[in-house]
């Protein structure tokens, strides 16, 4: 006399196992990719701010105590930030007047990092009012009107 079971008391079939481990196994490497492309989202947020706070920190430093010199510059913040700062006159118009006693000039930075090959790169500009330069026995180069 075989007795059978109910049907309440009935387990899973090998094959609905199977099937509910291959469900959670596409469920956990969807997460994992979402789980990697938000640490990488991360850091680029990171290096951005980190670049952004050595771009403000140049910018807020560049010319002080000194004329500002249209030109351009460059050098390293660390190893691993790298920067170029391109001054140049600036003027509405599109000419400055030589004469006039202060000069707007526009500060361009470039602060790069990461691989030479493909660098990073985030650009800042921003405008600073600047004297006449000044000579070594103390006096303006701009001219006065009469």
């Amino acid at each position: 006399m075989i007795r059978s079971r109910p049907l309440s008391q009935r387990g899973f079939s090998l094959l609905e196992v199977i099937a509910a481990i291959m469900l959670l196994a596409i469920a956990f490497t969807a997460l994992m990719k979402v789980t990697g492309a938000s640490i990488s989202l991360s850091q680029n947020a990171a290096e951005h701010s980190e670049a952004a706070m050595w771009a403000r920190s140049l910018l807020d430093s560049a010319f002080v105590g000194q004329a500002v010199k249209p030109g351009t510059s460059s050098g390293r913040f660390n190893q691993q930030f790298r920067w170029q700062l391109n001054v140049t006159s600036w003027n509405q118009a599109g000419v400055a007047e030589p004469a006039a006693p202060l000069h707007l000039y526009q500060l361009d930075l470039d602060v790069q990092w990461g691989p030479s090959v493909h660098p990073r790169s985030a650009h800042f500009r921003t405008l600073r009012l600047g004297g006449p330069e000044v000579d070594a026995a103390g006096i303006g180069n701009a001219q006065a009107s009469p």
